[in-house]
């Protein structure tokens, strides 16, 4: 019998090209003369025979007709007047037979509610939808594909399953919203896959990992997995519970900024990398024996190329497969919630690197890109910037976030380069950028996006924290949208970050001249809600290590980091230190080694240091006025902050109740200082809860004996004074007895 199909549509199915596969492809009403039939084709490469088996077991079976030599079998059922459930009975070209469903007779896996939230691009939980998904579909067990690809001629499921072979698994179009899809029978996790995308230009793209991709395998292979993300039981509920009855911006935090491959390692050799599993124990007991409250993740979101730290992401659903599974990353979380410790994770919707397998010129159009360079390109960084002004790639920005705190509890969101995502002529020069709408350089569509995010992360996540990277002095980054804000709970504060690393990169002989340094950020420090950060970017590219910073021998150095820290844990603002910075590593941070724990048995300084911080963190997280009023002025007072000769500075901290305070006095000269008075507000006892020149931390134990009385003499325009004795490079933590 001669097939029912054109020779064109033959030819472009053989050829992988046919833009509609289902109404070739698969079960199809026909009729034969005066009769019904249904006509069952199937593109099969690999079969030397091919026969339609009913799956009611009693209707006979109907042997398939090879139609074109490449693999297309057609079998015309007769007397059918409906479309029926089937199975294929295959016999290679080596005699092997097996049973196989075929995909082209089961319907979509969307629905066209689904459809019509995509379409629109207000489909918060997508990646439930997009992407691959184990399921059961008409009784059979197996995969659903879906792919935003809305300007492709044709897209099909390639693999480990079918040879990588795209004319097998060409996909579903519901040219409405551009979305494609498939259910392959028979599937199981851990299958390998990728989309073969061919343009309407017909120009050859490479294949495409899957951007919802929950997996992928190792690099530098780049396809996607199959994984199911649903099947690890979290025992992590009371934490969560807890999380949602606080207010973030008043509990202490702490934050441990850890790069999970080079924090510490299985040996010193070059990727022998601890797994998420491992790192959960080591981490968590480091963490908690260190006073630390989270732990900020630089990017885990799968990324091809380790150097880039993972701020150039391919998999932005996926946990890197570099550690372990997702299942894996999901213990790390839990067993560190279980032991008292947030999870923050770096998430980058800034740009996206060119790598041919990932997002860039997706479906052979500009799809999540800008086609103007003049806005598309970070020139900076040789990648790709979103198109936020296209609603489908908002949502898959926005559900990405909402992802990682739905589906891997996690505690915040640092946003990485926000000054690039607002501005347009962002690190260019005129004429290389494309004003708004009203000729100015604010990115309206990116400042819609974020507002958008802080919106929904706070709306369905209480408790959480969302944290900008922002250098410029835009205004209202960390205030609420509905004040003109940008929506984020926290701030970096880079100001003063590079204010105080250029202060203590200084000579002491030359501190005097630069006093404002140490006092400028107080002008400012309640505009945000701020984050008081040590990152790794100053620590990287020739900048040398945080001790590394510090000015004269190697005694100085340690003591004036030591001095250092205690200013910062003094100041208003949540604190940030970067991961080796708590013991004082010499060596500026290497992504390809670990952190040179050895020192932490080399004398007494590394050792010291690090006992220092972890007072530090235990003294932060008990005294309320060190963290329960962080972004009010109320909980700020100068004491001195004119002693630019002696480059000393004295300051009190208050909680919420104005009674319970202390005091904190910094010397930043290597000269000890006899008889320095300060004013106080109350008379009592002074004790001095910490001194960074303790022995214990390797310093001279120069200091007031544990403590000094308040004397009924007036300075500073205070009633009563201490008189006390800095040591050189030091700072010292006191508070009343009396309160």
């Amino acid at each position: 019998m001669p097939s029912t199909l054109a020779a064109e549509a033959i030819k472009a199915i053989v050829q992988g090209e046919y833009s509609d596969p289902f109404a070739v492809l698969g079960p199809h009403q026909v009729n034969v003369g005066a009769e019904f039939a249904v006509a069952v084709r199937a593109f099969l490469p690999d079969a030397r025979e091919a026969t339609v088996v009913p799956a009611d077991g009693v209707s006979k079976d109907q042997p398939m007709e090879l139609v074109h030599p490449d693999g297309l079998f057609e079998a015309i059922v007769p007397n059918r007047d409906g479309l029926f459930p089937y199975r294929l009975r295959v016999v290679d070209r080596q005699e092997q037979w097996c049973e196989v469903e075929d995909p082209y007779r089961f319907s979509s896996t969307l629905s066209d509610y689904d459809l019509y939230l995509m379409g629109e691009g207000s489909h918060l939980r997508n990646y439930e939808k997009l992407g691959a998904h184990l399921m059961t579909l008409g009784g059979a067990p197996g995969v659903g594909f879906a792919v935003w690809a809305p300007n492709a001629k044709s897209v099909s499921v390639v693999g480990d399953f079918n040879r990588w072979d795209g004319r097998r698994h060409p996909m579903r179009n519901h040219p409405g919203n551009g979305i494609w899809d498939l259910f392959i029978p028979g599937l199981t996790e851990g299958a390998l896959y990728k989309f073969e995308i061919k343009s309407q230009s017909g120009e050859p793209l490479a294949l495409k990992a899957d951007p919802f991709a929950f997996a992928f395998e190792s690099p530098p292979r780049t396809a996607s997995r199959v994984f199911n993300i649903d099947a690890y039981q979290w025992g992590d509920t009371l934490w969560i519970e807890a999380r949602t009855q606080q207010n973030p911006l008043e509990r202490p935090m702490a934050i441990y900024e850890v790069h999970l491959g080079s924090w510490m390692r299985a040996h010193e050799a070059e990727n022998d990398f601890l797994t998420y599993r491992e790192l959960a124990h080591r981490l968590a007991d480091y963490a908690t024996g260190m006073g630390y409250t989270h732990v900020e993740l630089l990017p885990i979101t799968e990324h091809p190329f380790y150097g880039s730290w993972g701020y150039q992401t391919i998999g932005y659903f996926a946990p890197t497969c570099r550690y372990g599974t997702p299942t894996d990353f999901m213990y790390f979380v839990d067993y560190l919630h279980q032991h008292g410790i947030g999870v923050i994770l770096d998430w980058v919707p800034s740009h996206f690197p060119r790598d041919p397998h990932g997002l860039v010129y997706f479906d052979g159009t500009c799809l999540y890109e800008h086609e103007d360079p003049r806005k598309g390109e970070h020139r900076d960084w040789g990648t790709l910037i979103f198109n936020y002004g296209r609603k489908e790639v908002d949502n898959f920005l926005l559900s990405n976030a909402l992802f990682w705190l739905e589906r891997y509890h996690l505690d915040g969101l640092r946003v990485d380069a926000v000054a690039s995502m607002l501005y347009l002529d962002y690190s260019r020069q005129p004429g290389e950028w494309v004003p708004n709408i009203y000729g100015g350089n604010e990115n309206l569509e990116a400042v819609a996006f974020l507002k958008r995010f802080n919106e929904l992360v706070y709306e369905r996540h209480p408790g959480v924290m969302t944290i900008a990277e922002e250098s410029t002095a835009w205004p209202q980054v960390s205030r609420p949208t509905y004040t003109g804000g940008l929506g984020f709970g926290l701030k970096w504060n880079m100001g003063w970050m590079h204010d105080m690393l250029g202060y203590i990169a200084l000579d002491p002989i030359h501190r005097s001249y630069h006093h404002n340094n140490l006092t400028f950020g107080l002008l400012y420090a309640f505009s945000e809600n701020f984050v008081l950060p040590l990152s790794h970017d100053e620590v990287v590219h020739g900048k040398g290590s945080l001790l590394g910073k510090m000015s004269g021998d190697t005694w100085q150095k340690f003591a004036g980091l030591r001095g250092f820290y205690v200013y910062m844990y003094g100041q208003p603002g949540k604190k940030l230190l970067f991961m080796g910075g708590e013991f004082g590593q010499w060596r500026e941070w290497d992504h390809d080694q670990n952190l040179d724990w050895h020192l932490l048995t080399e004398g007494p300084h590394h050792k010291g240091l690090q006992r220092l911080v972890q007072d530090l963190n235990r003294l932060y997280r008990c005294q309320p006025a060190l963290h329960e009023v962080d972004f009010d002025p109320h909980g700020f007072e100068w004491i001195d902050c004119h002693d630019w000769q002696g480059s000393i500075v004295s300051f009190l901290r208050r909680a919420r109740n104005p009674d319970d305070f202390i005091v904190v006095v910094c010397n930043f000269t290597p000269v000890p200082r006899y008889g320095y008075r300060i004013g106080v507000p109350i008379g009592g006892y002074y004790m001095e809860l910490l001194n960074s020149d303790a022995a214990i931390y390797g310093g001279t134990n120069l200091g007031n004996g544990g403590g000094v009385a308040a004397e009924p003499i007036p300075d500073h325009g205070r009633p009563f004074s201490l008189l006390l004795t800095l040591p050189p490079l030091s700072g010292l933590i006191l508070k009343p007895t009396t309160t």
